[in-house]
């Protein structure tokens, strides 16, 4: 097992890799937490969430708003749900960052973990604090900062997720690594293919190490004052591709990655080499590197990004 803790300036948040049945146990996971998971992994997990409580939201990226909220809070106000109530976010980083919204703001606050099942929510998405939803073509507008008292992440609910979402979670893995570790970076880049079979054994060191750099920074910068910003590698450019493309988050943040990059050589801080090596890595793991996009219009729609500050965005 592999624990990391976030120090929280309100709350701790203990990270947990290893088995679920185990982690719950120790973790004492309230037997009458409310879990909050999309139609996808209801369905997939039937079995496993027999007998829980649980709400069920519609899956994909466009229905992280607030209609959603509603229904949550409606359904949450319907189970007699209370503030010694538990949530439990069950699913990928859509369905973290409502449940978190959701017991963050529900009677002014109630406690919640997450059961991440996706690679982008366990290497990033759960890991944080930070909670919210998308407004109109705005991503993630609207939200606060909140820890989850656990995250607990075990390797084998990978075993159902696509290869194309498992790719698109590899995406924010390559950024902790370009941004927090240039020898793990160096060893993917070279042996790529060995951390797209899903070896478990691998898998679980991989994670370990990938959530390590996540807490690190977050546990210097909780509030993204600072160093957290690197965190934001590849996502002014990627938020906005992914807004007008309509690609997997993964996916643009790849883009948006290989042209922060070649501007970072054109500003000097990072050789050609370094850029067709950044780029060749993405390719060999299946991520997209360019785009059609007219630049007119992604700098259009990055104006619009929330990590503007008057006229001025923060760029890594």
């Amino acid at each position: 097992m592999c624990t990391h803790i976030v120090k929280g300036k309100i709350r701790k948040s203990k990270i947990s890799i290893g088995k679920y049945a185990e982690l719950s146990g120790n973790l004492g996971v309230p037997k009458d937490a409310i879990f909050i998971t999309d139609d996808n992994l209801a369905s997939i997990y039937q079995e496993f969430l027999t007998g829980k409580q649980t709400i069920v939201v519609k899956n994909g990226e466009k229905n992280k708003n607030l209609s959603t909220m509603d229904m949550i809070y409606d359904q949450l106000i319907e189970m007699g749900a209370d503030r010694r109530s538990f949530i439990i976010g069950f699913g990928g980083g859509m369905v973290t960052d409502i449940a978190g919204f959701a017991a963050s703001t529900y009677m002014r606050g109630i406690n919640f973990g997450f059961v991440p099942t996706s690679l982008l929510a366990m290497v990033d998405a759960s890991i944080g604090g930070k909670n919210g939803v998308n407004h109109r073509m705005y991503k993630n507008m609207i939200g606060n900062f909140n820890q989850p008292e656990f995250v607990l992440i075990d390797s084998r609910f990978l075993d159902t997720l696509p290869d194309e979402e498992y790719i698109n979670g590899m995406a924010e893995a390559i950024k902790h690594l370009l941004i927090a570790d240039k020898k793990g970076f160096g060893y993917y880049s070279e042996n790529t293919a060995e951390f797209l079979d899903k070896n478990r054994e691998k898998l679980s060191s991989f994670l370990c190490s990938q959530t390590k750099i996540k807490v690190d920074i977050v546990n210097r910068d909780e509030k993204e004052a600072g160093e957290r910003k690197k965190l934001n590698f590849g996502h002014t450019f990627g938020h906005a591709i992914e807004k007008l493309s309509g690609l997997k988050h993964g996916f643009a943040v790849s883009v948006g990655m290989v042209i922060a990059a070649k501007i970072s050589e054109k500003l000097g801080f990072l050789s050609l080499n370094d850029v067709e090596i950044i780029k060749n890595t993405l390719i060999k793991t299946g991520l997209p590197v360019n785009t059609d996009l007219p630049s007119d219009k992604i700098l259009e729609t990055m104006q619009k990004d929330k990590k503007k500050h008057g006229d001025s965005i923060d760029f890594v």
